[in-house]
């Protein structure tokens, strides 16, 4: 009897050994196949089967399941890794001393409150808006601060050569890009059965091809091959939950933000190899000249003709305290500009480093 409890406990004890050094091992393994896949290796012979993983050139001969294996992967996967360390840094402080910015439409509204919030975070941020005096004035507040330097660059963004030009004036001025705030847009609404093409036509061309522009400008300085000559790098679209549900009287505004949200993740999958993150925050019913009404007067001179601004028929009885306005949306009130701000910088800062591809809808929980 005593015979056989050895017996069995001694087989026990080589059972647990085995499944524990069996467990070490696939653990490592899928560690070097982790890195692998990371470092751009796409065999799957390699990836995939351990004794191909064990026979690999990089992986030592004598230690194939020790931890030093696991320190003898690619270079380039170490490099990425340092690389994105590097710039987490502590989630404190500054989160973007030193970068660079260029934010479009930042001369009032959500882009001001951006490029405020971006310089008192250390960046040094190109204020780009079709006013040219809001624009300094928005670099006016930024150099009284205790933030990072600022540009005003004026320019109309739908024009042909926007995107050219301000990426030079920035490179001219900083040396360098490293996110993009594709922010301005205006709306111009109509219903469908009252909307001519121009009308249509002006939302794309505002809210789709001037982005894409800048986007094809900015490529050089954002494709970067070198993983030891990448920073934190990041494209943050603005969109708006009319392009995510759609709104009355708003088809070519949600034809064209609905178009940003693919963009979004056409960037994303093209540029992610590169180590750049894209992502896109919709907005709801922000407090901006948009969203007032339209009654109040706010214009936009487009191709040398005024279009009028905000929510036609939005009066005294649809303000923010307004119980019935704000009955749909959760936390019963509109969102300023410098919420809406703080979810851009949110994005493009390393508080977002695994982020990329997704639509953050700002809307203080309207339409959950």
């Amino acid at each position: 009897m005593l015979q056989t409890l050895l017996l069995t406990s001694s087989l026990q004890s080589l059972t647990e050994t085995r499944d524990s050094r069996l467990s070490r091992r696939m653990s490592a393994i899928r560690v070097v196949q982790t890195q692998c896949l990371r470092s751009g290796i796409r065999s799957v012979s390699l990836v995939r089967t351990p004794v191909a993983l064990c026979r690999a050139p990089f992986i030592s001969n004598t230690c194939a399941f020790s931890a030093r294996t696991i320190r003898m992967t690619s270079s380039s996967a170490n490099a990425r890794v340092n690389s994105l360390v590097s710039h987490l840094g502590q989630h404190t402080g500054k989160l973007l001393q030193g970068q660079v910015a260029i934010i479009t439409g930042s001369g009032q509204g959500i882009g001001k409150a951006a490029a405020l919030l971006f310089a008192a975070h250390g960046a040094n941020v190109v204020v780009s808006d079709i006013d040219a005096a809001k624009a300094q004035s928005t670099v006016d507040e930024i150099e009284k601060s205790d933030g990072g330097k600022a540009l005003a660059f004026a320019g109309d963004v739908m024009k042909e050569k926007f995107g050219e030009e301000v990426v030079k004036a920035t490179i001219e001025k900083f040396g360098k890009i490293n996110h993009l705030i594709l922010n301005a847009g205006f709306t111009n609404d109509k219903m469908i059965h009252t909307m001519d093409d121009a009308t249509f036509q002006m939302m794309l061309d505002c809210h789709t091809v001037a982005p894409f522009r800048v986007l094809r400008a900015a490529a050089p300085h954002f494709r970067v091959k070198d993983p030891e000559r990448r920073e934190n790098r990041s494209i943050v679209y603005v969109s708006s939950t009319s392009g995510t549900h759609g709104n009355v009287g708003q088809l070519n505004y949600a034809a064209a933000k609905a178009g940003v949200v693919g963009m979004n993740k056409t960037t994303a999958k093209e540029w992610g190899p590169f180590g750049v993150r894209s992502n896109c925050v919709a907005f709801g019913w922000i407090q901006t000249r948009l969203t007032a009404a339209k009654e109040e007067g706010a214009s936009i001179e487009v191709n040398g003709k005024k279009v009028a601004l905000g929510i036609p028929g939005r009066g005294k009885k649809d303000t923010a305290n307004d119980v019935n306005a704000t009955i749909d949306i959760p936390l019963r009130r509109p969102g300023e500009a410098a919420e809406a701000a703080s979810a851009i910088l949110f994005l493009a800062s390393p508080l977002a480093s695994y982020v990329s591809g997704q639509t953050l809808e700002v809307t203080g929980g309207r339409g959950i």
